[in-house]
């Protein structure tokens, strides 16, 4: 006998079912960690100006942001809905799984970027919410359809990647400085290990999807090592840029050429999947390089924020 309590219990399930179908489909790691790069941009470009960055107007911001990345998330998961259907990992999906339809993604993540990016023309700045939908375009529109076509997919899709602590800056400022343009660099360099770890760890799923990463393109693993371990490098001068450009001091400096031969370290210890490993051992020296790119981006943010413009405040 159905009662007024069961079909209370089923609709409750449901919306609890799909609260978490909306959490995952907005990449809420992802969302993060866009937050935590554009906050550091807007706590320095605050700096800058003289001003304190714990106000309205970074709230306001970082709402804005969250709503067009939560979109841009959203409507990757719409364009790789087949695609994420062929990967075990990704496989239980929203969109993959069916649970929630195209039509519904569709509206659901274009509603946040054009929503976010009005909300940012209104309360922050013209030019801060141009580039924020440049991102999510430029994320969406380029990037994910690009990865089943070319490898090269990798070096476009770091441009958007790489925006968030620039739009921050704009978000404080109001205009593109040098000192955004050096957390531009830094992010963009910083991806390449990052990227090419997750590239190598998920290669065989990639495979079967069709998607072009270096690992799937060119199997030997010659070319991804001979990527992050490039990039590996280029990253402690490019760190380094804030210094002489005033932004942070000496003692972030320091911090940032250790933090920068750790990460190079590791990405030497990742040259290694050109030997012939066993499977476990390859996976776990790529997962190792994974975790370090992730501790090592935000402990970087955080000593250039504490040493911001040569003042000590650790």
């Amino acid at each position: 006998m159905v009662t007024a309590a069961s079909i209370s219990a089923t609709q409750s399930a449901r919306r609890s079912t799909l609260f978490a179908d909306y959490m995952e489909l907005v990449k809420p790691r992802v969302t993060l960690m866009v937050m935590i790069t554009a906050a550091a941009g807007f706590y320095l470009g605050c700096l800058r100006s003289g001003i304190s960055p714990f106000n309205l107007q970074f709230v306001e911001a970082m709402i804005g942001m969250a709503v067009v990345t939560a979109g841009s998330g959203t409507l990757n998961q719409v364009i790789e809905r087949r695609t994420d259907a062929m990967m075990p990992r990704t496989a239980s999906r929203p969109m993959a799984a069916q649970r929630i339809s195209y039509t519904h993604g569709l509206i659901l993540g274009m509603l946040c970027i054009v929503l976010g990016s009005a909300f940012l023309a209104v309360t922050t700045n013209l030019i801060t919410s141009m580039l924020t939908l440049l991102t999510a375009i430029g994320y969406v529109a380029i990037y994910t359809p690009l990865k089943r076509i070319s490898m090269i997919a990798t070096f476009v899709g770091a441009f958007p990647g790489a925006l968030p602590p620039l739009i921050g800056w704009t978000a404080a400022r109001g205009f593109i400085e040098w000192p955004a343009v050096a957390l531009f660099a830094i992010l963009f360099v910083w991806q390449f290990p990052h990227f090419e770890a997750i590239g190598w760890l998920y290669r065989i799923d990639y495979a079967k999807a069709g998607i072009r990463v270096t690992a799937v393109a060119k199997p030997g693993g010659v070319a991804t090592a001979a990527q992050a371990l490039f990039y590996a490098v280029v990253m402690i001068p490019v760190s380094l840029w804030p210094v002489y450009l005033g932004t942070a001091g000496w003692i972030y400096g320091v911090i940032a050429i250790v933090l920068g031969l750790a990460y190079l370290w590791y990405t030497l210890k990742f040259v290694r999947i050109t030997r012939d490993l066993p499977p476990a051992e390859s996976r776990k020296i790529a997962r190792d390089l994974l975790k370090i790119s992730v501790i090592y981006l935000p402990l970087l943010l955080a000593a250039m924020m504490l040493n911001a413009r040569g003042r000590i405040f650790f």
